[in-house]
């Protein structure tokens, strides 16, 4: 299986947005360990590169291409491709992991300029770099695959502008298939559960992830090389019959995510039965 990975992507080139950090750093060093040239982009001062290339050495993966690129500037982006166009003749898979966007303490604070900036980072990239890398190879990337998250279908506080940001990129998955379906390309989002990085803790806090772990377990996370993992998967040519798809990464603990559950492991969560109820159990 690692050969045939190696044989589908060496010397490929893999664009991986916000790839200097977290999800994107996992996803550039797995890919590039199987032979791809991967272009990790990042905003202006955001990485140690040669932290990050130390890394990928450590690893025994290519080297990659670090680019200074914000995801929500078109000439960014076009730039990007053209650096690309200059060592390849075309992009093998672009994925779009990039997220940023406002948290909101209340509806009250919401403003139509955060609104558009938080798509402009975290859903147009999706789009963009189709159109751009189009543009310069006269045609599209055989893969896509967009980073989305758990905010689309529930509640997660102040993550609004997140949510529908991502709501959007998993629509665009859905339409861009429709309408490129004669075109040799395979879109598809990965919407998974919380992922223990920066990014999680600078939006819900540092006590956010100790907090789940104590209610739901560790379970509850999977983590960044889960991820990269499915990625790969998508674009290993093994999954070619996969298009237009949000697939949940939840490891099945959705399924087991209830008050049952947390009744099942009352003690071991330290959640004992109210004192009023226990009064009510004696009586009867």
């Amino acid at each position: 299986m690692m050969q045939l990975l190696k044989n589908k992507l060496d010397g490929k080139a893999v664009i991986i947005t916000g790839g200097t950090d977290g999800i994107g750093r996992a996803c550039g060093l797995l890919f590039a360990r199987h032979g791809a040239h991967v272009y990790l982009t990042h905003r202006w001062g955001t990485a140690d590169e040669d932290q990050l290339r130390a890394e990928f050495r450590a690893a025994g993966a290519r080297e990659p291409a670090i680019v200074e690129a914000d995801a929500s500037l078109d000439e960014d982006t076009d730039a990007l491709m053209e650096q690309v166009k200059r060592e390849h003749d075309g992009v093998e898979a672009i994925l779009s992991n990039v997220s940023f966007a406002h948290v909101s303490k209340s509806h009250e604070d919401l403003d139509k300029k955060s609104f558009l900036r938080s798509l402009g980072y975290s859903a147009w990239p999706f789009i963009s770099y189709l159109q751009s890398a189009h543009h310069a190879f006269g045609r599209y990337p055989r893969y896509a695959v967009g980073m989305s998250s758990r905010g689309p279908e529930y509640f997660l506080p102040g993550y609004d502008f997140v949510a529908a940001s991502k709501t959007v990129m998993e629509s665009f998955c859905r339409y861009l298939t429709a309408d490129l379906l004669s075109e040799d390309i395979r879109i598809n989002v990965l919407r998974a559960n919380p992922v223990e990085t920066r990014s999680l803790e600078a939006t819900f806090g540092p006590e956010f992830a100790p907090f789940c772990k104590k209610y739901y377990g560790d379970g509850f996370f999977v983590t960044s090389e889960e991820v990269a993992a499915a990625a790969l998967g998508l674009c290993s040519g093994l999954m070619d019959g996969v298009k237009g798809q949000v697939l949940l990464l939840d490891r099945g603990f959705g399924f087991a995510d209830n008050v049952v559950r947390l009744f099942s492991q009352r003690e071991q969560l330290g959640l004992s039965i109210l004192p009023h109820d226990r009064s009510f159990k004696e009586n009867t």
